[in-house]
């Protein structure tokens, strides 16, 4: 049990990791010393975009407790502070060094602590040097770094490639028909340039698994080399020493599995029922921040009145926040009640401390109020004490109140239930209780959108492809709900090509019970009429990922997986085999999407692991889109 615990401290954070790495590097590359009482140096950072990404994510407390008085954007009008140390974070592009060259001349700062986000180059080094040299800042260049941090980690267990610029790395980019060769190396060395900073990150090198003929064996093999190349380099190898905490993985080295986007296109686009993937798929959710409009209502308003201007609110759903940590992964209807339960609680609390502050005002010589006071005195101080865990405690219930709120809207008015219900049946395989042509043309259930997702996954979990009599019709009434047939143009074609269409990708049995309707949350106290709304429960089924990852971690010889390529870094000769030549199941592993993820398939992933006791799964994608985004580059691939 030690060997697993310790096994999964190293693999447990890749957020901690970065965070660390990220303190360091603000306190100008020396490690951060927890109880060193000194007054922190104050100091300016510097990002670009890349950087203001990934360190806003990892480091959510106040700037100030790292000594940073001002953070601004390397290409803004930044005046001089000439006694100020500068430290960068920047992507090693030739515009931001020829910035960082300007800077250096026009002699901004008192000195510059340059952190690359990603490794530069020899040449572009030699032009920081050779501006510092016609600028006489040799000495004030304190130090240059490179920091392999060029990944954005969204939870403990979950990252993504990048935010900025992502649209060179999507779904779309990397199956556009007319990429020519160098635009798609040039994908594949982004892709392999982040995930080479993520393992330096994590301390350690991998063992790769792949599908063949794909674009994940592509960054498979790049990734091999550029891994096996820094491993060679002994003097400057990123994978010794004790920088990394070496000898965390002295246990095992853990499994990379690249997918493909292609093994599986009906995921992304299915309606969702857990409460993570839900705020994903319906509202503005984006790096772990909710935007909301709040309606500022028409109905008090005199008639002819402008209508009022909505307020945006935005939330930060971060690991600070328990009730998000423990019910992200739940189905809908659990959450609702569960912000039901804990408003309730609050309530309870915050009337107690009301009622100790009246009898506190107690007036007058009562024997009685005078011992019930010292009594009260103790209960009143613990209560004012708790005040600040109460405060915190109703700004998450307000804040999940609004979001659930806003997701339950969209649920009944689109009849999301209704979907995701009948998608799952689609899925696997299950009778169908009404015909798809009946939902496709019911005026009242969900937007062109939706109907536009349930008949795609319709038409790629098929095992034959309806007649073209049937697409006709299916088309027509496609076309009178207001649909844009692009998607489905190119799902045609991603299916006559794919191999896949042999054997399409099976989503495991049933697995949804109706319930009846919520009974429990629909006490009239209730914040959520739930009224109507399926009570769905899940059952945990694996997805297309999850089941390729189980067969590659626990060495499972399945015909899906059999031929999959086998690369290990650490080899001297890289041989071209599928078979592994470590035996044994694994307890790390990574899964990483090549060509976008979302938060349906981490959280299968999540639900999976919880019953593998010891081991650790990190779910990574090139970009994490909802439905409506994937949609969107299917359409454009789509048109002719």
């Amino acid at each position: 049990m030690v060997g697993a615990k310790m096994a999964g401290a190293a693999a447990a954070s890749i957020r901690e990791r970065q965070t660390v790495a990220l303190k360091r590097m603000l306190n100008f590359n020396v490690p951060h010393v927890k109880n060193s009482t000194g007054e922190p140096v104050w100091k300016v950072l510097i990002y670009d975009r890349f950087g203001q990404d990934i360190i806003s994510f990892a480091i959510c407390e106040g700037a100030e407790r790292h000594g940073i008085t001002l953070h601004l954007l390397l290409h803004s009008d930044r005046d001089p502070i000439p006694d100020v140390p500068a430290v960068y974070f920047i992507m090693p592009t030739e515009e931001n060094i020829d910035r960082i060259c300007q800077d250096l001349r026009n002699q901004l700062y008192e000195s510059y602590y340059l952190n690359f986000i990603s490794a530069i180059s020899r040449s572009k080094l030699e032009d920081i040097a050779n501006a510092a040299l016609a600028a006489s800042a040799v000495t004030q260049v304190a130090k240059v770094f490179d920091q392999y941090l060029n990944f954005i980690t969204l939870e403990d267990d979950m990252f993504v490639l990048c935010n900025q610029n992502k649209e060179l790395v999507s779904y779309r980019a990397i199956n556009r028909p007319d990429i020519t060769d160098t635009e798609m190396e040039t994908v594949m060395d982004t892709i392999v340039d982040s995930l080479f900073c993520f393992f330096v990150t994590l301390g350690a090198v991998p063992i790769i698994r792949c599908s063949r003929g794909t674009a994940a064996e592509m960054v498979a093999v790049k990734l091999d080399k550029k891994l096996r190349e820094n491993l060679r380099d002994a003097r400057n190898s990123l994978f010794t020493g004790d920088t990394l905490g070496a000898g965390q993985f002295s246990f095992q080295r853990p499994l990379l599995v690249l997918i493909d986007r292609n093994i599986d296109l009906a995921t992304p686009l299915h309606h969702t029922w857990t409460y993570q993937a839900l705020v994903h798929d319906v509202l503005d959710f984006h790096l772990n921040r909710v935007n909301l409009e709040e309606s500022s209502g028409m109905e008090n308003s005199p008639a002819g009145a402008r209508p009022k201007r909505k307020n945006k609110k935005s939330y930060d759903l971060t690991p600070v926040d328990k009730f998000w940590q423990k019910h992200k992964g739940s189905p809908f209807p659990e959450v609702a009640e569960s912000v039901q339960q804990e408003l309730e609680s609050y309530r309870a609390q915050e009337d107690e401390v009301k009622r100790l502050k009246s009898i506190m005002g107690l007036e007058g010589e009562d024997e009685g109020a005078i011992s019930m006071l010292s009594d009260n005195t103790a209960k009143l101080t613990s209560a004012v004490s708790s005040l600040p865990e109460l405060l915190e405690k109703k700004r998450l219930i307000d804040l999940h109140t609004n979001v659930a709120t806003a997701v339950l809207e969209h649920i009944k008015a689109r009849k999301l239930d209704v979907y995701f219900e009948y998608e799952e049946k689609i899925m696997s395989k299950t009778t169908l209780d009404k015909s798809l042509l009946d939902i496709i043309s019911d005026p009242d259930a969900g937007t062109p959108e939706d109907k536009m997702r349930l008949f795609l996954i319709y038409y790629i979990s098929a095992q034959q492809a309806p007649s073209e009599a049937d697409l006709e019709q299916y088309k027509k009434a496609l076309t009178d709900a207001g649909c844009n047939l692009n998607p489905l143009q190119y799902i045609k074609q991603w299916k006559a090509f794919a191999k896949m269409a042999s054997a399409p990708t099976s989503y495991g049995n049933t697995t949804t019970k109706p319930m009846g309707l919520l009974s429990r949350v629909m006490n009239t106290g209730s914040q959520f009429v739930m009224e109507g709304v399926k009570n769905l429960v899940l059952k945990q089924q694996n997805l297309p990922v999850t089941r390729i990852l189980d067969n590659l971690m626990e060495m499972k010889s399945n015909p899906e997986t059999d031929d999959y390529r086998y690369f290990d870094p650490k080899m001297l000769r890289g041989n071209d085999s599928s078979v592994p030549r470590n035996k044994n199941p694994f307890q790390e592993a990574i899964v990483f999407v090549v060509g976008g993820g979302n938060y349906i398939e981490y959280q299968n992933l999540v639900d999976y692991i919880k019953g593998k006791q010891g081991k650790h799964i990190l779910y990574g994608c090139s970009e994490l889109f909802n439905a409506t985004q994937f949609i969107k580059q299917l359409s454009q691939l789509g048109q002719k």
